[in-house]
């Protein structure tokens, strides 16, 4: 069966009516597109034998490759970012790509409101050297700062509901930016040796809400990473030189010793090794899918009642 790259707003209803047609590109004779956005791009379509063709190609490619075969295989491509070192490095190689202004790949940064201050610092640098990059950043619904989401939400809700926080402070805003920028594939910094569930990471992947990741640096080191920031004199997290490896919010990351996975700081002494982005199973994510079907059902019950 092909891999879809649908709306994550479609219902599952939506998905069941519509048939799935083989690789390539889909667009109708309606001008808005998949998130009711006009002049909306083609919707994407990999058949899993082609999704293992594609990898198998890429794979044997250099990250500033694979990033021009992105720019002219997938329409709505944006990079997220958290400015992680990866992400920066990704960043400065699409700079130097000879593309045309329409075809710039731009950020989706995700604003939690609990960043360490570093790395909002940076954020700003990366502004000011890359002023053709536009970077997009969204923050969790309705609230401006981390004391207006501690108390719409309660203090130290990563603390007493995980799982809610993650989907309130990454998911749903990611989600949302999906819908208004109309993005149907992602650029991502995950790699290989980072370890945990990234381990045997393709290059290219469809996730289960049908959105194409694209991971181009899957098969360099951070060893590989920190040397072409370095060479290349790109601004990175001042953290980074404090032992941190890998920062995420301020809450749930920690340098690390000499010898431990880059990623051991993040939530250290917790099974956990993903956020609810790259996680979308998580038991809210779940919640939330059954109370949505439950108004579908509820509104197809009333419709029978009312014939």
């Amino acid at each position: 069966m092909p891999s879809r790259a649908f709306s994550v707003y479609e219902t599952e209803l939506d998905m069941m009516s519509t048939p799935e047609p083989e690789s390539g590109y889909a667009s109708g004779s309606s001008s808005e597109g998949l998130n009711g956005n006009k002049n909306s791009g083609p919707e994407i379509f990999f058949t899993k034998a082609h999704l293992n063709f594609l990898n198998r190609q890429l794979q044997t490619l250099e990250p500033q490759e694979i990033l021009k075969w992105c720019i002219t295989s997938l329409p709505g491509l944006y990079q997220t970012t958290a400015f992680g070192l990866s992400g920066l490095a990704t960043m400065d190689m699409l700079s130097k790509l000879d593309v045309p202004r329409p075809q710039m790949v731009h950020l989706l940064f995700l604003d939690t409101l609990h960043h360490f201050s570093e790395t909002l610092e940076l954020v700003e640098n990366v502004r000011e050297r890359y002023p053709l990059t536009s970077v997009h950043v969204y923050k969790p619904e309705g609230v401006e700062t981390a004391d207006a989401f501690a108390k719409k939400y309660g203090e130290k809700l990563w603390e007493t509901n995980d799982e809610r926080y993650d989907w309130l402070a990454k998911v749903e805003p990611a989600r949302r930016a999906y819908r208004e920028l109309d993005l149907h594939a992602v650029l991502t910094g995950r790699r290989r040796t980072q370890g945990g569930k990234r381990g045997d990471l393709p290059v290219i992947e469809v996730d289960e809400a049908g959105l194409i990741k694209v991971n181009p640096m899957a098969n360099w080191t951070f060893e590989q990473v920190r040397e072409y920031v370095k060479v290349n004199n790109v601004p990175y997290n001042a953290l980074l030189d404090r032992g941190y490896k890998s920062v995420g919010d301020w809450h749930s990351t920690q340098p690390i010793k000499e010898g431990e996975d880059e990623r051991a700081g993040r939530w250290k002494g917790q099974q956990k090794t993903e956020c609810g982005i790259h996680n979308p199973r998580s038991k809210y994510a779940e919640f939330l899918k059954q109370q949505e079907l439950k108004k579908h059902e509820e509104a197809l019950h009333k419709a029978l009642q009312a014939c």
